[in-house]
């Protein structure tokens, strides 16, 4: 057993990497994903690689492990389960009210997001915990078994429980939910205090049932790829990707799909910031760009930033996750013009089929077919040939966009890849300048089938000067899955003042949470020198409403709460621009990160050579920077042909299996010795 397979499913490719321990080699391979039953296009891109790489066996797979979008797609389509709520008397309604702000504040129109459980299918209970968890009123078991019974008479197939302070003592959770199993044994149970021990009573809510809602779809999908990959001969236990960056086993997983909303770009991330800072760039934007989207993240110091919650389609998720921001912007979104006559990108996207027009399925032109229009495609082939297309289809396609745009086919190509930049530069800033970092400050690194097509121009349109390229950048997240570890994570609300006097009981809830990482290392058989905890501590000024993370040191000495206190007024300064020293701060919520390292692929250097790439040139192509300049000769090389120490000079053309990179005239690429590609933008950008 010799071979690691590490497999991305995208809107529009599903990506397959495998590592060959012995040989040390890397092999790729990309097939059109199945929307309807992605597992299909997983298997068939397995036996694919598998007889690419010389016939061989998936009973030699030691390691598999997955990224997937099956849970984030059924929330976004609306594709769930009918799903029940049990909840403290008095909260039913919850759910519809939420916050009191308005995140479309003059729009009249906006429409608040149906919930995902029906009014009819929320039932309260009586019961009452304290904030401090003494009962103050007993939970109603006979209430309890009837809400179970009518839901089980409704058809619900899953159900979220959420009680008052069940983060405190979850004891009548627990109880409801052997109820629940006892009145209704298919349903699938998620509660509140297993899935989010936190405050904030709607983003905890909103939470446990989107878990809910998306459960049975995701313990289906796994349960039935599981079956199918053991039925081929994979012996090997399968894991899959959360939003935090490591992998859990199937198993596991299938009990919280809350917490693979970004299981899909998330490995990518992590991959990038290892790759990235063996090459020596410490500082990245990660830029992800697929068929359907583009996933932005910051890494600072190669550490991927990490939030404790996010946004999807107006419904608030709280898990630890990566940071990372996504708008519709890939090489399948679709072109378009307004009611104002202007040229619109996305975030309406072509997909898999019919794909964009240059696949022969279609006839709406997509950014895809707009690289293809100016060649920056290949115009005959994509994927080394194992994919015609027909660049004729896509200056159709343009065309009918140019025509009442009174421009021609190549002013309105350009057009398109302006928009989408526009679109992806805005996304960018998200993640960089509304957070107080200036990307200037950054290297750009592109990945996805699209990410390297479009970087120098989005790093021009953002003032940065250096993109770096990694080697397999098409499938970045395939292969950040076989560089990322096993992780778990660990939370507990307990609203603490921050002094001297309060230092014990601080130490006292990091060691419980420290225990059940221990127990959890000890499950999933992490051996001890494999083994580390990341501990941090979300903090505020007394009075405040939201919190700031803070990293804790691994011993907390006698000047530790100074040490956390100094840590969080920089922290607050950086965000907000001021701090308090004087004012009071509260612990509010404990979290351990618990890592346990994985096989993963070592990352090689090599020695570099001289600078001339002339022999990975494999021929010219006619292509178009600037309409008003028409069409121009340029090099295309063979990245399999470049070697370190090579230098390119834009504009130029660098082809590769799993996706093309363009240089813009003035930009310079080196090859370094991790066979990445170091761009320096043009100065005139």
């Amino acid at each position: 057993m010799s071979l690691r397979i590490g497999v991305d499913t995208g809107g529009t490719f599903t990506d397959v990497v495998a590592f060959d321990d012995v040989t040390q080699h890397v092999h790729v391979r990309k097939v059109s994903s199945t929307p309807d039953d992605p597992g299909r296009a997983i298997l068939r891109g397995v036996s694919e690689i598998l007889d690419q790489i010389g016939g061989r066996n998936i009973s030699e797979v030691n390691y598999f492990a997955h990224g997937t979008t099956v849970g984030t797609n059924a929330l976004l389509t609306g594709n769930g389960v009918l799903t029940g709520l049990i909840t403290t008397e008095g909260f039913r309604d919850l759910l519809e009210l939420g916050r009191g702000r308005r995140p479309d504040m003059y729009d009249a129109r906006a429409d608040k997001p149906a919930p995902f459980v029906a009014r009819r299918h929320r039932f309260e209970v009586a019961e009452r915990l304290r904030s401090t968890g003494e009962v103050e009123r007993e939970l109603d078991e006979s209430e309890v078994r009837e809400a179970a019974r009518q839901l089980k008479s409704a058809g619900v197939e899953a159900v979220a429980v959420c009680l008052l302070y069940s983060y405190v003592d979850p004891k009548h959770e627990r109880r409801i939910a052997d109820i629940i199993r006892e009145e209704h044994p298919e349903a699938y149970v998620s509660l509140s205090s297993e899935v989010l021990p936190e405050f904030r009573e709607y983003e905890r809510l909103s939470t446990v049932v989107t878990n809910a809602y998306v459960g049975p779809v995701v313990y289906r999908y796994l349960a039935a790829l599981r079956e199918k990959l053991a039925a081929e001969g994979l012996t090997a236990v399968p894991h899959i990707t959360q939003s935090n960056g490591g992998v859990i086993p199937f198993a596991t997983a299938e009990a919280m799909p809350v917490r693979l909303v970004l299981s899909g770009p998330s490995t990518g991330v992590v991959g990038a910031a290892q790759i990235c800072s063996a090459a020596g760039f410490d500082d990245i934007i990660t830029f992800d760009m697929g068929g359907t989207s583009s996933d932005i993240s910051l890494v600072q110091g190669g550490r991927p930033k990490v939030t404790s919650g996010m946004e999807l389609d107006g419904r608030p998720i709280r898990s630890p996750m990566l940071d990372i921001h996504t708008v519709g912007a890939g090489g399948g979104s679709l072109g378009w013009i307004d009611t104002g006559g202007h040229l619109r990108v996305g975030p309406e996207s072509a997909g898999a089929f019919p794909g964009p027009a240059c696949y022969g399925n279609g006839e709406r032109a997509a950014v895809t077919d707009a690289n293809v229009v100016l060649q920056m495609l290949n115009p005959e082939y994509l994927l080394n040939g194992q994919m015609k297309i027909d660049r004729e289809k896509s200056v159709d396609a343009v065309r009918r966009l140019a025509d009442p745009l009174g421009l021609s086919v190549e002013e309105t190509a350009l057009g398109i890849l302006r928009v989408v930049t526009a679109n992806m530069a805005r996304a960018l800033r998200v993640v960089s300048v509304q957070k107080g970092y200036d990307p200037r400050d950054y290297a750009l690194v592109p990945f996805g089938g699209a990410g390297p097509l479009h970087a120098s121009r989005l790093a021009r349109e953002l003032g940065m000067s250096r993109v770096v390229v990694p080697e397999i950048p098409g499938a970045q997240s395939a292969m950040g899955l076989l560089m990322t570890d096993v992780k778990a994570d660990f939370m507990r609300t307990r609203i603490t003042s921050l002094t001297h006097e309060t230092a014990s009981q601080v130490a006292n809830v990091f060691a419980e949470l420290s225990a059940e990482a221990a127990a959890w290392f000890a499950e999933e058989d992490v051996a001890e020198e494999g083994r580390r905890l990341v501990r941090r501590l979300d903090l505020r000024y007394a009075g405040q409403n939201f919190e700031l993370p803070v990293e804790m040191p691994e011993e907390l000495g006698e000047d530790g709460m100074e040490v956390i206190a100094q840590a969080f007024h920089a922290e607050h300064e950086r965000v907000y621009g001021y701090s308090s020293p004087e004012a009071r701060l509260e612990a509010v919520t404990f979290r351990v990160e618990a890592q346990g390292s994985a096989p993963r692929v070592e990352l090689r250097h090599s020695e570099l050579g001289g600078e001339d790439p002339s022999g990975a040139a494999i021929g010219t192509r006619e292509t178009c920077f600037d309409p008003k300049e028409g069409f121009r000769s340029i090099t295309v090389y063979d990245r399999s042909k470049l070697m370190p120490g090579n230098v390119v000079q834009g504009p130029a053309v660098v082809e590769q299996m799993d996706t093309t990179t363009i240089l813009l005239p003035g930009d310079r690429c080196v090859v370094d010795s991790l066979r990445n590609l170091v761009i320096t933008i043009g100065e005139e950008a």
